[in-house]
């Protein structure tokens, strides 16, 4: 049984009410996505080090572009879903977030988590991604129940659920 349904286009574009915006990113995007993942790298290894082993300490340029062309070609065939999140010009990669076909056992139909660099923890940015991210995935995808991984569910509960077959 596919995840989503064949007809499905996914957004190309999502507005925060606060002037950033959501899209989906490629390997082109290694410039600003490298120096905002590895500038928030302890703090994103201690939410998704244990479950993704990611992001590694010695993770390289050349490895970021291969996950970013990956990310991209699973998103054309809809197998899972990278956006980033950016301020208007786009000159820096402020977060991202991850929709990806359920991995545990339960209920849910997709699985969903976030982040934002570290300056911007604690800000009106992630307070508005927070908000936007449920909204936007009831409005305009396909899902009944999202399992927002690491705020409705520890990642150490997610962790210890059982895999899917």
């Amino acid at each position: 049984m596919p995840w989503l349904p064949e007809d499905f286009r996914h957004p190309v574009h999502a507005d925060l009410p606060t002037g950033e915006h959501l899209r989906p990113m490629s390997e082109a995007d290694t410039g600003i996505d490298f120096p905002a993942v590895m500038g928030s790298r302890e703090r994103l290894w201690s939410v998704y080090g244990p479950a993704w082993g990611w992001p590694p300490a010695t993770m390289t340029v050349e490895a970021d572009r291969e996950d970013l062309a990956r990310h991209a070609r699973e998103t054309a065939a809809h197998e899972s879903f990278l956006y980033g999140l950016f301020p208007p010009e786009e000159a820096e990669l402020l977060g991202c977030v991850y929709v990806d076909p359920p991995e545990k056992a339960g209920s849910a139909d997709a699985e969903v988590s976030w982040w934002v660099v570290d300056r911007l923890v604690g800000s009106p940015t992630e307070s508005a991604l927070d908000a936007f991210v449920p909204a936007w995935l009831a409005r305009d995808w396909p899902l009944r129940a999202p399992r927002y991984v690491g705020r409705d569910l520890s990642w150490a509960d997610w962790l210890a659920l059982p895999d899917l077959p």
